[in-house]
């Protein structure tokens, strides 16, 4: 075959029409820290690649360059599309950088280009900020009649009629399918970018939209990544418990785990109907066991409901047979050793099934971030090569009651002590005991070991 400088398939002698134009769609990954991409079964496809791809013409062929599974290495594309976090930017930056050498325009998408835009601009053709369902169709015409722009700002819409993603183009290794149902949060918490990038009116989309999608995954296992599935008001519940309805009826036989606030123990028609579903383990951001940690971060919900009050909604998850993931935040202003510590007792002691740790970390786009740039106590502030630290992985900030030396080995003896073997396979045991499903002991044990293989990778 002859190729044009861009990857297309030139006319032949006989004038046979060229090959589609191509995109390439890159998932890249921090080479620096491998989080949860250490473990094949926490490894999720990217969402947002997948539904570029549903809205591209079929006058275009598309393909996914997934680091994920495999470094990168160069595809000839008309056009490049790359998605980033905050602390995979840099290798986002790096990969633009071999597509622009060679005259391939490139648009980056996804949350820190939208938080980071005028950055971002620096390093790609095209920036793509907010939800991108919007403004794709009119950048691709745009490119087709050689007039891209330097920008394209997504709008937060109503989310019926949005296409499902393309999972064709996804690997198949991937053991979960990912799908959402909902975007917006209305929470605002201080470290938290969900808010600025998808907004505080939460929407949802209509559940037979989402039953459609669903009956056409092939995994067994599914992650719903809203940020809460069942969402806020009697609305959004309606919403909710008519897809868990319509995936019992339909007989869909999935085993899934999602994220939600507190108010997902609130009613015991929900959770019912969740684990006829399928439900088996929920993440519940809970950030701290007490009240003054929590209003540090302003975590309205929790706080409302009270830290104290945190075993009630565990045992009516569980009582539903349904298995509890606890986030908690280390590194508040006002932690020290000793209420780290105190903190993972707490994890321990506690009904949560499984443990997750994560740095308090500024993001860009948050008022966490703002505040602690304010201070002058961010430790990493070279950018944008310096992004790949802030992966909640590491500290990156002073902290204000001990040293950033005192944080890390604070939480290294603490990730000792929950992670440890005899934690870890109590903690299964309490979970078949408490719900009376192996299935979510099963998640709950393997999710523990998860969480200690990336504890043990992130070693510095």
């Amino acid at each position: 075959m002859d190729w044009d400088s861009h990857g297309n398939e030139k006319l032949t002698q006989q004038g046979n029409p060229p090959m589609k134009r191509r995109l390439v769609l890159i998932n890249p990954v921090n080479p620096a820290r491998v989080g949860l991409t250490v473990n094949e079964s926490s490894r999720f496809p990217p969402l947002a690649l997948g539904i570029i791809a549903s809205l591209t013409p079929d006058t275009w062929e598309v393909t996914l360059l997934d680091e994920t599974w495999e470094p990168f290495g160069y595809r000839p594309a008309d056009l490049v599309g790359i998605t980033a976090f905050t602390s995979t930017a840099p290798r986002a930056y790096e990969i633009a950088g071999v597509y622009r050498s060679k005259g391939v325009p490139v648009v980056l998408g996804g949350i820190h280009a939208s938080m980071c835009c005028e950055e971002a601009l620096h390093y790609v053709d095209c920036v793509v900020s907010g939800e991108a369902e919007a403004v794709w169709p009119a950048l691709i015409s745009d490119f087709e009649s050689g007039n891209l722009k330097p920008r394209y700002s997504g709008s937060w819409g109503d989310l019926a009629g949005n296409p499902a993603p393309r999972r064709d183009i996804f690997d198949q290794h991937y053991m979960f399918a990912s799908l959402q149902t909902s975007r917006g949060c209305p929470m605002n918490c201080d470290f938290c970018s969900v808010t600025a990038f998808n907004g505080r009116r939460y929407r949802r989309r209509p559940p037979a939209e989402v039953l459609e999608e669903l009956s056409a995954v092939r995994q067994k296992l599914v992650f719903f990544v809203d940020d809460n599935i069942i969402g806020y008001g009697e609305e959004a519940k309606k919403g909710a418990l008519e897809l868990f309805r319509g995936m019992v009826e339909q007989k869909l036989d999935k085993w899934w785990f999602c994220q939600a606030s507190l108010n997902f123990a609130d009613d015991d028609e929900v959770l019912k109907w969740a684990e006829r579903a399928g439900c088996k383990m929920v993440f519940l951001g809970l950030e701290a066991e007490n009240d003054g940690a929590l209003a540090e971060l302003n975590k309205h919900l929790n706080l409302k409901r009270k830290a104290s009050a945190y075993g009630q909604a565990f045992e009516r998850i569980h009582r539903a047979g349904i298995g509890v993931l606890g986030a908690f935040i280390f590194g508040m202003d006002s932690d020290n050793p000793a209420s780290l510590y105190a903190r993972a007792s707490y994890m321990i002691k506690s009904g949560v099934d499984v443990m997750q740790i994560t740095r308090l970390t500024p993001l860009p786009g948050t008022r966490l971030f703002a505040k602690l740039e304010r201070e002058q106590r961010l430790i990493y502030t070279d950018f944008p090569a310096d992004w790949s630290h802030y992966d909640m992985t590491q500290c990156v900030y002073k902290p204000a009651s001990m040293t950033g030396e005192e944080l890390e080995n604070g939480i290294s003896r603490c990730s000792r002590r929950l992670y440890s073997w005899p934690v870890i396979l109590g903690k299964a045991c309490r979970t078949v005991l408490a719900t009376r499903d192996s299935v979510a002991a099963m998640f709950a044990l393997k999710s523990n070991i998860n969480y200690r293989n990336v504890s043990r990778a992130n070693i510095t």
